[in-house]
């Protein structure tokens, strides 16, 4: 098994925040426009996809993000409470949901065609894909994060993950 990604478009948080149990980019599920990434984290991988958008070192900080769901304010604040949380717990399984922040969605919207080949192969050589992916798969990927993006711009919305483990 392993870590669900889906990033998607809404607009506003209350609507990104909707069934938060289904996944954004589930087939046959017209709520959302979203792209189901398979295992691409928003602060790791796709921060390093960020820093070589923009062409600055990587760094953790690079992406935020806001977490959204489940609440913050609801969490645990000790690790006792941490420990006392059910298994199923979404503090503990997922979902969660994530806002990312209007400068990641301007560099993912801004890449140019020409430079979609390029960046895949750079974004493809970094260690957290525990070897070479496919270099058609990352450039298509690519092309519909920066199209969601184009679109989420467009409609002046944010982009949103959800997660599930």
């Amino acid at each position: 098994m392993g870590v669900f990604y889906d990033y998607y478009r809404a607009a506003d948080r209350q609507a990104a925040m909707a069934e938060p149990d289904r996944g954004r980019a589930e087939s046959g599920s017209t709520a959302f426009d979203a792209v189901d990434t398979k295992g691409i984290d928003p602060v790791v991988i796709l921060g390093q996809l960020v820093a070589l958008i923009r062409d600055v070192p990587y760094d953790l900080d690079l992406v935020r993000t806001i977490t959204l769901y489940p609440p913050p304010e609801g969490g645990p604040r000790s690790l006792e409470e941490w420990e006392a949380l059910p298994e199923d717990s979404p503090y503990k399984e997922g979902p969660g949901i994530e806002e990312l922040s209007a400068d990641v969605r301007d560099s993912l919207a801004g890449v140019p065609d020409a430079r979609l080949a390029d960046l895949a192969e750079r974004w493809g050589q970094i260690e957290e894909f525990f070897g070479r992916p496919d270099e058609g798969y990352l450039t298509t990927l690519m092309g519909e994060l920066r199209e969601l993006a184009q679109r989420a711009q467009a409609e002046d919305q944010m982009i949103y993950c959800w997660t599930c483990v």
